[in-house]
C-alpha cells in the first residue's frame, strides 16, 4: 500500500508532477504487464553506498529528494534501469522496483519526543489524527510518545483525546475513528540523554513492527539545548535497521550564525542532510503554499512580478496578545529571532524567487537560497524595535511585557520590530521589502501586501485622486480568514465622475466549503513521504542567519532600548517614520483594511 491513499485530499499531490520514467524499456515493460508507472522517486540519479553517517542510521543516501528505502541488493537493478541496459525485466522485478510489495510489508513508527508538552498535545497529535481520519497515513503505522514524565499508555490516550477534533464538514464515524487512532498510540518514559532508555523504546517499537520493513520518524518537540542528546541516543539505540529514519527539528535553529552552525555540525555527526527536516510551520500554511501557484500559473501576475511594476512588498505579522505564559522563553529570543528571521524571511524568499526548474524540492530550495544570498545584511538604521507597555482600555488594564514575573524588569528584548530589506538582483533592484512583526498589537493578522507603482500620466489626477491610495494593491492574507484580494480603482455609479477603490476578493471561506488543513498536517505528511520542499535546508538556514546576526549582535552589545508602545496599539511611531523614509505607507493601517 502506498504511503498515502488516493482518498487523501491534500492539495499538494496535484502539484507534484509524475514524469515518464527515464528508461523506455521500463515504460514498455510496465505497459505490457499492465502495471502502474514506476514512481519517479525510485529513479535516482545516483544511489551511493552507505557512508559512515548512513550506517549509523541504516539508510541509503539517495540524490532525489523523495525516497523510499532501497536494499543494497536492488542497487544493481536501479543502475540497470538508469543506464538503459536491455536485459529483460520480469513482473516480479518490476513490482520490486515499483515498491509495490515493499510498501505492503512496511510500517511507519512515529515517535513524538517531548510528548507531554503543549506543542505535542495541541498540534502534533491532532495533526496526526487528522491525517489518519483522511486516510493519508500508511496502513501500518504506530505512534509513540516519549518524555521524562511518568505516564501509562492509557494516560497518554486520555491526554491526547482531549485535543482531538474531526473536520467540521466530516463528522461521520468521528468517535469510532478516534478510538482506532488512540489504539495505535503508546507511551514510553525515559531520559533524553539515556541510550539505555532509547534501546528500550526500540524494543517496544519492534514489537509493533512485527517483522515488517521498518521506517521511523522522530519529531523533536523539545528545547534545542537537548536536541543533540536525543539525536545521539536515538541514532545509536533506536534507528531503523532496514528502512529509513528521519528527524523533524523544531525552531529555533540557534540564536545566531555561530550557534546555528554548531547545531548543524552536531546534527550531522549522526544524520545526513536528507534525514533532517527543519520545520517552519508557516511554510505549511495554505496561502503560503499557494504563493507559487498564484504567481507561476496565472499569466496576469508573473509579468508584473518585478521592479518594473511593483513599488514595495510588505510582510506583516501581528498578534493581539502578549507573551503571557511564554515570557521566560521569549525573552531569550525576541521577536526578530522568533518571527522575522524564519517565518517572514521564508515567505519573502518564496515570494521573490526566480522560476524553479521544476517543483522538485531541491530546485525550489536552490532558488530560495539565491534570493537570501542576494540580500545585504540588515543595518541598524533600517530597523525599529519596540516593547509593549501597560495600557488601560475599557476599564481593563493590560500588563506590560516586563510585568511578567518570568521576564527581568530591565529586559530590553523587543516584542516588536520593523525592518527594510533589499534584494540586489536584476528583478528586485531598488524595491523595498518591508517586514513588521509584533505582539500585543491592535489585531491578529499575517499577510503579504504588494503595492504596485503609480499609473504613468494618470488621467484622473484632476479628480482629486490620492495617488498613493489609488495604486493597485495585491493582498495575500495568510491568517486568519484566509483570502486573496486585489484593490482596483473604478467609477461610482451615477451621472458624475467619482472614483472609488474596490476589492476583487477571493475569500477562502466563501469559495471553498472544505475546512483548511492545519499546517502541521501537511508538513507531517511530507516528512513521512520524504518530500522536503517545505523544509529548510542547511545552506538556506546559514544564509538567513547571515542577514540578521550582525544586527542582533549590535542591538545586544550596544543595549539599544526599544521604543515603548501601548498594549493593543498599532506599534511604535518609529515604524511609521521608517516606512516614510522610503516614501511608503504601511498597507495595514488604512480604514479599508478592516472591511474585508
Amino acid at each position: 500500500m502506498a504511503l498515502s491513499s488516493p482518498k487523501c485530499p491534500s492539495s499538494q499531490f496535484a502539484l507534484r508532477p509524475s514524469p515518464a520514467p527515464r528508461s523506455q524499456r521500463v515504460a514498455a515493460a510496465s505497459s505490457s504487464l499492465s502495471c502502474p508507472p514506476i514512481p519517479r522517486r525510485l529513479f535516482s540519479k545516483r544511489v551511493s553506498s552507505q557512508s559512515r553517517a548512513n550506517r549509523r542510521w541504516n539508510v541509503a543516501s539517495v540524490h532525489d529528494a523523495r525516497t523510499l528505502p532501497i536494499s543494497p541488493a536492488k542497487e544493481i537493478d536501479l543502475k540497470k534501469v538508469e543506464n538503459g541496459v536491455s536485459s529483460a525485466i520480469s513482473a516480479e522485478e518490476y513490482r520490486d522496483l515499483a515498491g509495490l510489495s515493499t510498501r505492503e510489508n512496511s510500517t511507519v513508527s512515529i515517535t513524538v519526543v517531548g510528548a507531554s508538552g503543549d506543542l505535542a498535545k495541541k498540534k502534533i497529535f491532532p495533526a496526526l489524527f487528522a491525517l489518519y481520519y483522511e486516510d493519508c497515513l500508511p496502513e501500518h503505522f504506530t505512534i509513540f510518545g516519549y518524555a521524562r514524565s511518568k505516564m501509562t499508555d492509557t494516560e497518554l490516550r486520555n491526554m491526547v483525546s482531549k485535543t482531538l477534533t474531526c473536520r467540521i464538514d466530516k463528522r461521520e464515524n468521528c468517535s469510532e475513528k478516534m478510538e482506532q487512532f488512540l489504539g495505535r498510540c503508546f507511551y514510553h518514559s525515559g531520559q533524553y540523554d539515556s541510550e539505555e532508555n532509547f534501546a528500550e523504546l526500540d524494543k517496544e517499537i519492534k514489537k509493533h513492527e512485527a517483522g515488517r520493513l521498518s521506517n521511523r520518524l522522530f519529531y523533536l518537540s523539545i528545547p534545542p539545548n537537548i536536541f543533540m542528546d536525543v539525536v545521539k541516543c536515538a541514532s545509536k539505540s533506536a534507528s531503523s535497521a532496514n528502512g529509513w529514519t528521519r528527524v523533524i527539528v523544531e525552531k529555533p535553529f540557534g540564536q545566531d550564525s555561530e550557534s546555528s552552525a554548531a547545531l548543524t555540525r552536531g546534527l550531522k555527526q549522526f544524520l545526513v542532510e536528507d534525514q533532517i527536516f527543519r520545520i517552519d510551520h508557516y511554510l505549511g500554511k495554505e496561502l503560503v503554499e499557494n504563493l507559487s501557484v498564484l504567481r507561476f500559473s496565472n499569466l496576469v501576475f508573473e509579468p508584473l512580478w518585478s521592479r518594473q511594476y511593483i513599488r514595495n512588498v510588505q510582510l506583516i505579522f501581528s498578534e493581539d496578545f502578549g507573551t503571557e505564559g511564554r515570557g521566560g522563553y521569549f525573552d531569550n529570543y525576541g521577536i526578530i529571532r522568533d518571527i522575522m528571521q524564519n517565518h517572514l524571511l521564508q515567505m519573502l524568499a518564496l515570494f521573490a524567487m526566480e522560476t524553479p526548474i521544476s517543483l522538485d524540492a531541491e530546485d525550489i530550495r536552490n532558488e530560495k537560497v539565491k534570493v537570501l544570498r542576494s540580500m545585504k545584511p540588515l543595518q541598524l538604521e533600517d530597523v525599529v524595535i519596540g516593547q509593549y507597555k501597560s495600557h488601560t482600555k475599557g476599564g481593563f488594564t493590560y500588563p506590560a511585557y516586563t510585568d511578567d514575573k518570568t521576564v527581568p524588569r530591565d529586559s530590553l528584548t523587543p516584542t516588536f520590530a520593523a525592518a527594510v530589506l533589499f534584494i540586489d538582483n536584476a528583478r528586485w533592484d531598488g524595491v523595498p521589502f518591508l517586514m513588521k512583526a509584533g505582539k500585543a498589537l491592535h489585531t491578529r493578522r499575517t499577510e503579504i501586501r504588494v503595492q504596485f507603482r503609480h499609473v504613468p500620466g494618470n488621467l484622473y489626477r484632476s479628480f482629486g485622486t490620492d495617488l498613493d491610495r489609488a495604486t493597485n494593491e495585491l493582498v495575500i492574507r495568510v491568517q486568519p480568514d484566509e483570502a486573496i484580494y486585489l484593490k482596483i480603482n473604478n467609477k461610482i455609479p451615477g451621472l458624475g465622475m467619482r472614483l472609488d477603490r474596490s476589492n476583487l476578493n477571493l475569500l477562502y471561506a466563501a469559495r471553498y466549503s472544505k475546512e483548511i488543513p492545519d499546517a502541521y498536517e501537511r508538513l507531517l505528511l511530507d516528512a513521512i513521504e520524504g518530500e522536503r520542499r517545505l523544509f529548510i535546508r542547511s545552506d538556506e538556514l546559514e544564509a538567513a542567519w547571515a542577514l540578521f546576526t550582525p544586527l542582533l549582535k549590535e542591538l545586544e552589545e550596544k543595549r539599544i532600548a526599544p521604543e515603548l508602545y501601548p498594549y493593543g496599539s498599532r506599534g511604535p511611531v518609529g515604524a511609521h517614520y521608517l516606512a516614510a523614509k522610503h516614501k511608503i505607507r504601511w498597507g495595514d493601517l488604512s480604514s479599508e483594511h478592516y472591511k474585508i
